[in-house]
């Protein structure tokens, strides 16, 4: 069931990012006055097709879904009609062919703009960037954080959740630079702190960057004490009560929640003893836990949660949302932050300083779908304008066969006068086309390198 909805996850966003791709493509091309013979969303042996519009353009849902293409007018490809003949591709002029090409990863970026400013609108929820004590001889302790400190912004920018702060610090790790740390503590006390990310390198970056830096969540002492129990799980059938104190789990004394909730998950459909302080007095419950599946494994639960320090939890969580108009410009300016990290990132593969094993192939791509998608639509939604992103700033690469290819032959022609020879065309196709199959293997690899490695 988990693959079949993570599969309907990554479906689903393949078929929007590629649908906006495309319709981007079409749409200046209607507008330019170009004929759309052909608008697919798939490649291979059509599923589904219907001619309709003025033009009778066949619209094609195809049975590899990897990709799409929109077919216009070109005499080029073939014969075509005189009377028609002002409307094929190849009689553009050589703006109005920029234009064209160029609309399809313009439309990811847009479609990444409102995605983001729904977000913005909608208001994003998170975790507040509260630290806990971090290991010794990290950049964090030598920085002196401690557990406790509060995150307020990195070199002036504000963050506002953990996601935020970790995405301003891997640009920086990326740039190897010293970053300024504004910080306000449990006592409300603001100082100021200064992290240095020159001695990350791909390693650190491939391992988890927080964790390398030494900025790690902090982790709210709950005190092991019940608030809800469920009706008809095991917790409320074999006796436990809002208000027990947990003293034990299976003769294992526990001071935290984690703790309990550690000893349950390592039980599945297995009768544990419960040591309580009920009322001020001893008492001993036997629970049989349910067995439920988490991935490939199964894990135990009984239906029962903690009390929660209204305070405290206040302190930790909040809620990112913005104004209709400052959401858009913050939605825009987010599409160019990340336009920008994605184009760094790539550049700093290339010489070598980033490591090639963080390339992501589609199993991975997939992976991620599924979990946001599991999590919520926002979380989904996050996950669909960073993949667009993505896409676009990828078919904007001078690579032949993408869209940035034919932007630099067009580039060429303009410098030159004339249109770029056949020959050169056919060439670099070719070329394109082996790059394009040697970085799929190669994130085909890393993907099936991190289900080996789990």
């Amino acid at each position: 069931m988990e693959l079949v909805s993570t599969l309907g996850a990554f479906v689903l966003a393949l078929g929007i990012l590629i649908v906006f791709h495309e319709f981007g493509h079409y749409l200046v091309a209607r507008l330019a006055g170009v004929k759309v013979l052909r608008f697919s969303v798939g490649f291979g042996m059509p599923l589904l097709k219907k001619r309709f519009g003025r033009d009778q353009t066949e619209w094609v849902l195809a049975a590899f879904p990897f990709g799409g293409y929109v077919k216009m007018l070109d005499e080029r490809e073939g014969e075509v009609d005189p009377a028609e003949s002002h409307r094929a591709f190849n009689r553009q002029s050589v703006w109005r062919r920029i234009a064209i090409v160029a609309a399809g990863p313009i439309a990811n970026f847009l479609l990444a703009i409102l995605l983001y400013w729904i977000l913005f609108v909608s208001g994003v929820p998170g975790l507040k960037p509260v630290v806990g004590e971090p290991p010794a001889n990290t950049p964090a302790a030598i920085a002196q954080l401690r557990s406790g400190d509060l995150i307020l912004k990195v070199n002036e920018v504000p963050v506002e959740t953990w996601q935020s702060l970790r995405w301003e610090l891997l640009d920086h790790a990326v740039q190897k630079s010293v970053v300024k740390l504004e910080i306000v503590n449990e006592q409300d006390q603001l100082r100021f702190a200064n992290l240095d990310l020159s001695g990350i390198g791909p390693e650190e970056l491939d391992a988890g960057l927080l964790e390398q830096i030494g900025i790690v969540r902090y982790d709210a002492p709950i005190a092991p004490v019940i608030g809800d129990v469920l009706e008809g799980d095991p917790a409320s059938r074999d006796g436990l009560r809002s208000g027990d104190v947990i003293e034990a789990v299976g003769d294992k004394p526990v001071l935290r929640w984690s703790e309990v909730v550690e000893a349950v998950r390592a039980a599945p459909g297995q009768a544990l003893a419960f040591d309580l302080l009920r009322d001020g007095v001893a008492v001993r419950v036997t629970v049989v836990t349910d067995s439920v599946a988490d991935g490939d494994t199964e894990i135990g639960r009984i239906g029962a949660g903690p009390q929660i320090d209204e305070e405290r939890l206040e302190r930790l969580l909040v809620q990112v949302r913005y104004p209709v108009g400052e959401a858009m410009y913050r939605a825009t300016a987010k599409m160019f932050e990340v336009s920008v990290f994605t184009l760094r990132m790539l550049g700093r593969m290339i010489v070598g300083d980033i490591s090639l094993k963080n390339l992501s192939g589609p199993i991975t791509i997939a992976d991620y779908a599924g979990q946001s998608a599991k999590v919520g639509w926002l979380a989904y939604l996050n996950f669909l304008a960073l993949i667009s992103i993505s896409l676009g700033v990828l078919n904007l690469l001078p690579v032949p066969v993408l869209d940035g290819g034919h932007l630099m032959y067009y580039l060429v022609e303009i410098g030159k006068g004339s249109p770029v020879s056949e020959r050169a065309l056919e060439l670099g196709q070719r070329i394109g086309l082996v790059l394009l199959f040697a970085l799929m293997a190669f994130a085909i690899y890393n993907d099936l390198g991190r289900l080996a490695s789990g």
